[in-house]
């Protein structure tokens, strides 16, 4: 199978630039080791469009930071994904964090971010009556915001599918060779790709690929640096209307409080190099230490009111502190998108534009008038107005069917997401795409229905249906 351009990972990185690289003439393709998009550091991560305050100045990491932020309203409305400029607060809480928070505005203002601005005790206890009265000082960034990352990443998948991009899921790469001025990359199922230009947006195993096209040690080196989290229910979700930040560290924006799009209150993350690249485990000791640190945020937060813990890994570099994005000055044809930790979902619109444009000048591709760029996302029956609602039953009665009783999800809508292309394929692929599973059960009353949906819909046994793909079966083989 020959093709222009070959994307290595479908995280959010990596399903921006395909999209954008979809508004081109060239032909592409996406291989993604698991079964979905979204799966690795995209799905777990706090999902906050970040203002772009916190980086260094003149780095990628700022200019992609503050450029994806201001993308992020119009690009939501084409895609139709959730985000809500809610705005953040940096807090500090000694009189010393007065001079850090100072750093931070200036640091913010030549990067170009607007309307940042230090307010007191006072200012910020009437914005957000549940912050610690021993609060001292803040840093106000109305333009913040908060957008769910995996929804982000599907409808950016969905549309670049749309536009004729292919995307091969279970395709592990194991094997990169040059043939004349092609690459040849075989999976671990043996299949072979030809293509003129690879893009490496393989996360947390971007240096592997690397390393597997030059045949020697890579430039760089990921750390694996793993952050927990805890989720608490909607009823709490109405304690904070910012993102509360603390005053950041070396190893970077601290534990945060933040609404989420949904309605719900989300905590941490801390930061714990790891080994492993694909341990996502929580720990007893982790989730301590956020909860300790949230709770100098908000000294009242509700333990009761945890419905679930997650952790997630974010891909850093050993060398630097900034991203590396760009062409490899040996290797010919192969493009570094490397270390895109935070704010990387923030920058990742911007990131797509950038390279996408710089791989299309390469190739000589020319605009694909045919593009759209426009997406909608499944229907909410939760969301819809009566009327709407209605009428979307009346044409097709599975709407009405109401499977997931905490988030109100209908089996219209998980049977949507299964056929959209590329579609759910396990009860995970279901959560992200329609939210079944998501809200106080955490899928303890709908697991088995879902399962039902989708063995029916997908034709296969029942004893087939997994959790997350590979074999994460839900049932005793029979």
């Amino acid at each position: 199978m020959n093709y222009d351009i070959i994307i290595i990972g479908a995280g959010i990185v990596g399903c921006s630039i395909a999209r954008e690289l979809s508004s081109y003439n060239g032909s592409v393709v996406v291989l993604e080791k698991e079964n979905d998009v979204s799966v690795g550091t995209t799905k777990a991560n706090s999902g906050i469009a970040h203002a772009g305050f916190d980086a260094k100045v003149g780095t990628l990491k700022a200019k992609f930071n503050v450029l994806g932020n201001k993308m992020m309203p119009s690009l939501s409305n084409d895609l139709d994904f959730p985000f809500k400029q809610n705005g953040a607060i940096v807090l500090g809480f000694e009189e010393e964090s007065l001079e850090i928070l100072k750093d931070l505005l200036n640091r913010g203002i030549v990067s170009g971010v607007e309307r940042l601005k230090i307010i007191s005790k006072d200012e910020i206890l009437k914005l957000e009556p549940n912050v610690n009265p021993n609060v001292k000082y803040g840093l106000l960034a109305p333009t913040s915001g908060i957008v769910s990352p995996y929804e982000m990443a599907i409808a950016y998948v969905e549309n670049a599918s749309s536009n004729g991009v292919r995307f091969d899921f279970n395709s592990e790469v194991i094997r990169i060779e040059r043939d004349k001025n092609e690459y040849v990359v075989t999976t671990a199922s043996n299949k072979t790709y030809v293509g003129k230009v690879i893009i490496n947006c393989a996360g947390v195993y971007s240096d592997k690929i690397h390393s597997l096209a030059s045949n020697k040690k890579s430039p760089f080196t990921v750390i694996s640096r793993k952050g927990e989290y805890c989720l608490l229910d909607k009823m709490y979700g109405d304690m904070a209307s910012h993102t509360l930040f603390q005053t950041p560290s070396k190893l970077g924006k601290g534990v945060l409080v933040t609404p989420t799009t949904h309605g719900n209150l989300l905590v941490g993350p801390n930061a714990q190099d790891e080994v492993d690249n694909a341990n996502v485990d929580t720990t007893i000791e982790g989730l301590k230490e956020i909860w300790d640190k949230a709770s100098l945020t908000m000294p009242n937060l509700p333990k009761r009111g945890v419905i679930t813990q997650f952790a997630g890994l974010r891909s850093h570099l050993k060398e630097s502190d900034d991203f590396i994005i760009g062409f490899d000055n040996e290797l010919i044809g192969f493009y570094d998108v490397a270390g895109i930790e935070s704010p990387g979902l923030t920058a990742a619109p911007a990131i797509a534009k950038h390279v996408s444009k710089e791989v299309a000048t390469y190739l000589n591709l020319g605009i694909n008038l045919h593009f759209n760029p426009i997406r909608k996302a499944i229907p909410q029956i939760s969301a819809l107005p009566n009327e709407v609602r209605e009428k979307l039953i009346k044409e097709n009665p599975l709407y009405g069917h109401i499977i997931c009783r905490c988030e109100v999800v209908s089996e219209g809508e998980i049977v949507e997401a299964i056929h959209r292309v590329p579609g759910a394929k396990d009860l995970d692929g279901i959560k992200r795409r329609t939210r079944a599973g998501m809200g106080r059960c955490q899928m303890g009353f709908c697991t088995p229905k879902i399962m039902e949906i989708l063995a029916r819909e997908l034709h296969e046994d029942i004893d087939e249906i997994t959790k997350n793909g590979h074999h994460s079966y839900m049932v005793e083989k029979r």
